[in-house]
């Protein structure tokens, strides 16, 4: 089951909705799901960015003081409820960039249990892989590729202006930033560790 997940950051347009998706509001990105007509199954969170608590709506109120972030909850809840694959909008940008490096842990962790998410920002794709490949279109875009391991080994890219095989990224030196597409399916592989793979329309 597919779940679509709007939270508070930077709205993103093109927004792409399926029959049967399972649409979450994460706390103020409910204003974002009003502002394009979208009714969401329920909205979580402890409302301090939205500033209420909705009455008309489903809600899972939780407390301002906690561990975890309200987009954490969000896509925890879709787990619990079936979910296999996340669409993820509203994660970055905002005054905070606390929350941004908060949901790229979000895609770590994620990518370790092998769960399917892509996480929106205007023009951008973000996926995270681990111990796994991925192949994907980006026309002539921008690639970026940063190891959110200490190491990641076996790193192999095919198909970009710049290639590598067999190597060795790390998360202190970012020689995986703005490589390009060549018109062609590009092909990314970790064999150990977890990439952030960042693309980017031209």
């Amino acid at each position: 089951m597919r779940c679509v997940i709007m939270g508070a950051g930077d709205f993103c347009e093109n927004i792409t909705f399926k029959a049967n998706d399972l649409i979450i509001a994460a706390d103020g990105g409910l204003r974002h799901l009003e502002g394009i007509g979208v009714k969401p199954e329920f909205v979580i969170g402890d409302f301090d960015s939205l500033g209420y608590v909705p009455s008309d709506l489903k809600v899972i109120q939780k407390p301002v003081e906690k561990d975890e972030t309200d987009m954490y909850l969000a896509i925890r809840e879709g787990i619990e409820r079936g979910a296999n694959e996340f669409h993820i909008y509203g994660a970055f940008g905002g005054e905070r960039i606390d929350h941004t490096i908060a949901n790229i842990q979000i895609m770590a962790e994620l990518a370790k249990q092998g769960i399917k998410a892509i996480f929106y920002n205007g023009k951008q794709k973000l996926y995270a892989i681990c111990n796994k490949n991925l192949e994907f279109f980006c026309g002539d875009g921008y690639v970026s590729i940063f190891s959110l391991s200490d190491k990641s080994e076996g790193v192999t890219v095919k198909n970009l202006k710049y290639e590598l095989n067999n190597a060795s990224l790390s998360n202190t030196f970012p020689l995986g930033v703005s490589n390009q597409g060549i018109g062609e399916n590009a092909f990314v592989e970790v064999k150990s560790g977890i990439l952030l793979i960042i693309e980017s329309e031209k």
